[in-house]
């Protein structure tokens, strides 16, 4: 299963060439990551993503250019779940070519005491619906 998110191009976002700006591309995926984590999982009753989340790593691959125009549509999953850690993998869209791929190693983080923590049972159990297998 994978959670879908259409994002809204901005001007912004190109550079001098005229397309979308490599660096605005993790601006794309952190907008899906956080419908998905933050305004999907709050739906679903879990707010404690809200709390501390932190990206210990970001891997993308640029498969061709994005000009400004419509929406893109971002579909995101989960590869890897373990109580320290997940990985967040993404796939780019620009109309239905798939313009990028990439992933992300999230740790959950407890901000008052400044340190990683463990994901609560809540958290898993939203996550586990969009592992892939």
């Amino acid at each position: 299963m994978r959670f879908t998110y259409h994002c809204a191009l901005r001007w912004s976002d190109l550079d001098a060439y005229g397309h979308v700006n490599n660096a605005r591309f993790l601006t794309l995926y952190e907008e899906a990551r956080v419908a998905m984590m933050f305004v999907g999982a709050r739906e679903a009753g879990v707010t404690s993503f809200e709390d501390g989340i932190v990206v210990s790593r970001h891997e993308v691959d640029y498969l061709r250019p994005i000009d400004y125009g419509d929406p893109v549509r971002i579909e995101l999953w989960v590869e890897d779940l373990k109580p320290s850690r997940f990985t967040v993998c993404y796939e780019l869209f620009d109309g239905d070519l798939l313009a990028s791929r990439a992933r992300s190693v999230l740790v959950p983080y407890d901000l008052d005491k400044q340190r990683p923590r463990r994901m609560s049972e809540a958290e898993q159990s939203f996550l586990k619906p969009w592992l892939s297998t």
